[in-house]
C-alpha cells in the first residue's frame, strides 16, 4: 500500500472543468441542504437558553 501523505510536496494536477464543476455543483447543493435544514429545525441552545431564562424571570 502506498503511503498518500509522500504526495503531499508534489505539485498539484489540473483538474477536468467538467468534474470540477460537478463538484462544486454538489458542493452548492449541499450547503443549500444545510441551510434549509437549519431554517426548518429547531435551534436546540436557543430553545434551552430562552426556557432557562424565563424560569429565572419567574423566580
Amino acid at each position: 500500500m502506498e503511503n498518500p501523505f509522500k504526495q503531499i510536496d508534489k505539485p498539484l494536477k489540473e483538474v477536468p472543468q467538467e468534474l470540477k464543476a460537478k463538484v462544486m455543483n454538489d458542493i452548492a447543493i449541499a450547503k443549500l441542504i444545510m441551510e434549509l435544514a437549519a431554517l426548518f429545525s429547531y435551534n436546540i441552545g436557543d430553545i434551552i437558553e430562552t426556557v432557562i431564562s424565563k424560569r429565572k424571570d419567574k423566580k
